[in-house]
Formats: structure tokens, sequence, C-alpha cells
């Protein structure tokens, strides 16, 4: 798993301009917001990826990681040709968030995971999707990997549940040489070498 960087709403939407298309399938949340000491409430909808975000999509991993591909466990993933779910402003119709996962014979994977609002519950949203996914396909294992610097998503996810169960030494190093555009340095200056991969268990 990939975790997102911290960049605003508008920044996107300067880069990925999406295409105002209606789906059915979404649902609607609804979060208490505070600003400037006042209380207001704030919706966002949950809905499939769908054939016409393919593009959208694309643009996105580029603007926020570099690349249209992403690297785990040694794998090379096309997240924009995987299912997923967005999340988006009830609205304005704006992406704040995106998770994409793959299916394998007895475990889901999420390959990425990026929000554009923190603390409103988009990242848990979009996950809390994936596990309705996992479950009603039969899949016992939901997991991930994250990187050694990225002690925001350490800290996220085992907040809700994951648990740590392998460490895979100098997996990024390796990965960096087929995807240059990987940083040496990440988070509070740790330097990017290592992957962690967590589980939580359905």
């Amino acid at each position: 798993m990939q975790a997102g960087y911290n960049k605003s709403i508008a920044d996107v939407n300067k880069i990925v301009s999406h295409s105002n298309v209606m789906f059915q399938n979404f649902r609607v949340l609804i979060n208490n917001m505070i600003c400037d000491g006042e209380v207001f409430m704030y919706t966002f909808g949950i809905r499939e990826t769908q054939d016409e975000d393919r593009d959208w999509i694309k643009r996105w991993l580029k603007f926020q990681w570099g690349a249209e591909i992403v690297i785990g466990h040694e794998q090379i993933y096309y997240p924009a040709d995987l299912p997923g779910f967005i999340a988006y402003e009830h609205g304005s119709k704006e992406s704040i968030g995106l998770i994409t996962y793959q299916l394998t014979e007895d475990a889901c994977e999420i390959v990425t995971l990026d929000s554009l609002r923190e603390g409103i519950g988009v990242g848990n949203a979009l996950i809390e999707a994936v596990k309705e996914r996992a479950r009603a396909f039969g899949r016992p294992r939901l997991w991930l990997v994250t990187t050694n610097d990225n002690l925001s998503a350490l800290r996220f996810y085992q907040k809700r549940g994951f648990r740590i169960v392998k460490v895979n030494i100098g997996a990024v190093d390796r990965a960096r040489q087929q995807k240059p555009e990987i940083p040496e340095i990440g988070d509070q200056g740790i330097h990017i070498r290592d992957e962690i991969e967590m589980e939580f268990l359905l």
C-alpha cells in the first residue's frame, strides 16, 4: 500500500479534472467538522470506480506518486486497472479520496489509499468499503504494505486493528531500481528502505 501526500483539493483538481458523471452505486457519509470553534456537518460519498475513471486515476497517481505504477513486495501494480472506490464531496462531487485493491485466491490486498481530507473519516470509510467487498467474496484476510518511514500510516492502520506481520528488509531499495521516482528520504527525514506488511483478519 502506498500512502498519499497531503496535497490540497485545489492543487489536485488543477492537475486532474474529474468529469461530472452520475453513478448509481454510492453511499453518503455525514461527519461533524470543527472550524474556528463551530461544529458543522460535512458530507461525502463513496462510490465504486468505473471505466470512465481510469484516465483520471492515472493522472491522480502521477500527481501523488510521480508515476502510474506502484511497487509492493517486488510486484508492479497498475492501480488504474484495479477495482477501487472513490470518496467525493457530496455537493461539489470533487474527489477527496481513492482506494484501490486486488482480490487474490485467499485474501484482499489494499494497493493504494489516498485521502485529501484528514480527520473526517475519508480513509476509514474507504477501508470499510473494501472490507465489505472482501467479506462479500469470502476473503478472510485484508492486507497491505507500507514503508518504514511512513509513521502516520503505521499509526493509522494500527488504530484500526491492523497488525504488523512482516518486515521486508531492503524491499524499497530494490523497488527503486525499477521506479527511480521513489525518493530516498521520506517522512521526518527517515531513509526509505524497507516495506512493512500489515494485516486485518475479517
